[in-house]
């Protein structure tokens, strides 16, 4: 065991990790290089449980799981069902217990879950080229009704590219509001990447034949798995963190669209996004973030020259995002982007 160890080690690989993958703690594999010998002192139980099912047991267990009449059911109904006969061969922990030993651990059914695939992944190293979008709901003046605000936003940028509140979800609202966006940001939609949740108003039929006709490249989440859509959770909830944002609720649709065009005119023209080299969404949009960061990188190296003790460790870089990945299969270090 400790030569693996130690092979591993001089390989580049991390004592932490290899411990980890081997089942091992540390301190273990330390207490067993300073101990004479060394070696796996590892010695399993000295004795043979007394309740250890025989060979036999085991056997005849099996054979009944993988018979006929209970090869598709599940211990969980076969432990009944041999109740009522009188019999008992195991308790059902046992049953599942042999059958993940001999990798018969699997759905025993004619139909199968179904699995969910990750989403693709998806790069953007310019404006609209993925788009993504959601719902959220803002309390209405009575007690559980609720305006819902459709929102969509610049994955590369962070712009919002249009946003609209309805008093319910329609998937023909939406169809609507995306058309009037791509007409109102003279958008050529063909090759869009637009990446939404699973809800009702993002699958429906309206806005599924709108997008084809527009050739725009639909992208759904995973069911109830909210981190695929992560651009847009994090939006909503600056949003619903602002300072101005009510307490109470909005007492009318009109006060909610009005309070919605306010935030969208502070969130694109003034809010630092620390996701973006802390320029402001539309500035990124639009190609002005380059002419920023150069002026505060000029501001920097001159505030180095005037006092270059201050700046042991460098100056800051502001360093401009250039490629922002939705659901990355796999992120390099160098390149992993802050979405919050």
């Amino acid at each position: 065991m400790l030569h693996l160890m130690d092979e591993a080690q001089t390989s580049g690989a991390r004592l932490e990790k290899a411990c980890k993958l081997l089942g091992l703690g540390i301190r273990t594999i330390q207490r067993w290089r300073r101990q004479e010998g060394g070696g796996d002192r590892r010695r399993g139980p000295r004795s043979t449980p007394t309740n250890q099912l025989s060979a036999t047991e085991r056997e005849a267990i099996l054979e009944t799981l993988n018979s006929p009449r209970f090869r598709d059911l599940p211990p969980s109904q076969v432990v009944p069902l041999l109740a009522d006969e009188g019999r008992y061969l195991a308790s059902e922990a046992t049953m599942y217990r042999l059958l993940r030993d001999e990798r018969q651990l699997v759905h025993r059914e004619a139909s199968r879950p179904r699995e969910h695939q990750r989403p693709r992944e998806h790069r953007a190293t310019g404006p609209n080229q993925v788009w993504s979008w959601d719902i959220t709901y803002l309390r209405g003046p009575v007690r559980g009704t609720f305006y819902y605000l459709y929102l969509f936003v610049d994955v590369w940028s962070r712009k919002i590219v249009g946003a609209e509140v309805y008093d319910e979800e329609c998937n023909e609202k939406a169809a609507a509001l995306f058309r009037n966006i791509c007409r109102d940001e003279a958008l050529d939609p063909n090759q869009l990447v637009l990446h939404s949740d699973n809800g009702g108003p993002m699958k429906g039929s309206t806005m599924k034949v709108t997008l084809e006709q527009l050739g725009v490249i639909p992208s759904l989440s995973r069911p109830r798995v909210s981190n695929d859509n992560p651009f847009s959770e994090s939006l909503f909830r600056t949003l619903k963190y602002r300072p101005s944002y009510p307490e109470g609720p909005f007492e009318s649709l009109g006060q909610a669209r009005l309070w919605v065009r306010s935030f969208i005119g502070w969130y694109n023209q003034e809010h630092l996004h620390s996701g973006i080299g802390l320029v402001t969404p539309c500035s990124r949009h639009h190609g002005q973030d380059r002419r920023i960061l150069e002026r505060r990188r000029a501001v920097y190296r001159r505030a180095r020259q005037r006092h270059p003790e201050r700046f042991a460790g460098g100056t800051r870089q502001w360093s401009r995002p250039e490629t922002v990945r939705l659901n990355p299969a796999k992120v390099p270090h160098q390149e992993t982007q802050k979405v919050a």
